[in-house]
């Protein structure tokens, strides 16, 4: 039997904005605000073709909350 294995957030910051973008789990998008909840005030977010998001090491998901 295989195990199953749980996905992890990914995180990035949009190079242009230079605003925190993290794709959860599930596949979606979201925008994180510079605030001191920033997951609980998160917003969804679209990249566009253009859009550049640059990954981000993992150990920075505690910084901002992200337990996931």
């Amino acid at each position: 039997m295989l195990a199953a294995r749980k996905r992890a957030a990914t995180l990035y910051v949009e190079r242009a904005t230079q605003q925190w973008v993290v794709l959860d789990p599930e596949g979606n998008f979201w925008s994180l605000p510079s605030t001191d909840n920033p997951w609980d005030e998160r917003q969804p977010f679209t990249p566009a073709e253009e859009t550049e998001l640059e990954p981000v090491p993992a150990h920075y998901k505690a910084m901002l909350g992200l337990t996931f």
